[in-house]
């Protein structure tokens, strides 16, 4: 399906496990629909508080012959103006780690509102685990507990509903996503580690995957039950398509 760049795009990676061909697969999808030989693509690690592994897999994912890279930290700033740094990228890539310390760290230096500006004029959102669950009202997370999964209450909200990352790769994913559900959690997404959700505005566009085995799933109470509908699935090839 054709997509429209001047609309809203946000890609939600359930999470990138560390197989570089899957995950440039993936990748690869996220840089096409720029339609850009070398697009800018703009990292903000802040979940990790701007650790230097994360910034550079970061790298090490977006080789520099296919992108023009860069990196937004916060914690040893270098960037004076954050707004019109995001607003100059043409994908923005929010890492993972601690989602609640992001989003409290993001507050304090406007991030947040830059990136719903960016969002608004067309810039391309994406991200896994924390970078994915940001971007929704609310969800599940180890934020608040090494040991534990505890729902996040104080997401973006530029897509609605709620979100559960590494639907596949933790076993606590699941259950307590069901069991917050079934308690009252506003209905959302569920999404495998190596899938993604590509969003137009608010509206699933389709859901890729690079594994066979990894999906998307809508999860919503009806009545007295927790309902999990899997979502239609694209395979990405090698070219990311």
């Amino acid at each position: 399906m054709e997509v429209i760049l001047s609309e809203q795009h946000i890609i939600t990676f359930g999470g990138l496990r560390p197989s570089r061909g899957r995950t440039h697969r993936l990748i690869d999808y996220v840089l096409s629909l720029t339609k850009k030989e070398c697009p800018k693509v703009g990292f903000i690690p802040t979940a990790t508080g701007d650790s230097a592994p994360s910034i550079v897999a970061f790298y090490d994912r977006f080789p520099s012959g296919r992108a023009e890279r860069s990196h937004l930290a916060l914690f040893n700033r270098t960037i004076e103006d954050i707004e019109r740094y995001i607003l100059s990228q043409d994908i923005i890539m929010v890492g993972g780690g601690n989602t609640a310390n992001m989003l409290a760290t993001w507050r304090v230096h406007g991030v947040h509102l830059a990136l719903g500006k960016a969002w608004h004029a067309g810039v391309i959102m994406c991200g896994g685990s924390a970078g994915s669950l940001c971007w929704f009202e609310c969800g599940t997370t180890d934020s608040f507990n090494l040991y534990k999964l505890e729902p996040l209450y104080d997401g973006l909200g530029f897509l609605p509903g709620s979100h559960c990352p590494h639907y596949d790769g933790e076993a606590q994913r699941r259950p307590l996503y069901h069991s917050l559900i079934s308690e009252g959690f506003p209905a959302g997404y569920a999404v495998d580690d190596d899938a993604a959700i590509h969003f137009v505005g608010t509206d699933v566009h389709q859901v890729i995957s690079s594994r066979e085995d990894a999906g998307a799933y809508y999860v919503e109470k009806k009545g007295d039950q927790v309902i999990e509908s899997p979502l239609k699935v694209t395979l990405l090839t090698d070219d990311g398509r």
